[in-house]
């Protein structure tokens, strides 16, 4: 399987302003902290270490 790069959010500037509104009030440590749990909660869905892998990269 390839990592999807193309659009594929529903209201994607919606999703935006629900992503800054989840890091209002945090200090940055906070925010780094809810960064990290999102990145592991998205990477426990996709599951398939081969995509995983391939976003690693790209995001490299």
């Amino acid at each position: 399987m390839n990592l999807n790069l193309d659009p594929n959010i529903d209201d994607p500037d919606g999703f935006y302003q629900e992503l800054l509104a989840a890091h209002e009030g945090l200090d940055k440590q906070q925010s780094d902290a809810l960064n990290a749990r999102l990145i592991l909660t998205l990477a426990n869905h996709i599951g398939d270490r081969g995509v995983l892998r391939e976003a690693l990269e790209i995001a490299k």
